[in-house]
């Protein structure tokens, strides 16, 4: 995969117990390491949730191949943050296609 495309800069993010000061724990978002990528294909569609019409974006992220990603980390962008739904990787084994949602609260 040639450089090029890759022009979003961001971070990969997943989520830890973070202490609150009080002796107990919440769930919080920490950085993996940095990440260079090509978002591509937004779509928007509706989906029924509990009664009610929610909106989810999808994106195509493309990022060169590593072990680092997982379902159920985040892309965190200066445009928006990414909920990793699935992993593909290419033939060659060069790439990774990441089928992203929109994460509500970054």
């Amino acid at each position: 995969m040639r450089a090029g495309p890759l022009r979003h800069r961001g971070s990969l993010q997943k989520q830890t117990r973070v202490s609150d000061g009080m002796g107990g724990y919440i769930q919080g978002w920490s950085s993996v390491r940095p990440v260079r990528a090509e978002i591509t294909m937004p779509t928007g569609r509706t989906s029924p949730v509990a009664q009610q019409i929610k909106a989810v974006v999808t994106a195509e992220i493309r990022v060169r191949m590593s072990p680092d990603f997982k379902v159920g980390q985040r892309l965190a962008f200066v445009d928006g943050t990414y909920l990793i739904e699935a992993a593909l990787s290419d033939n060659d084994r060069t790439m990774l296609r990441l089928l992203c949602s929109n994460a509500v609260n970054p």
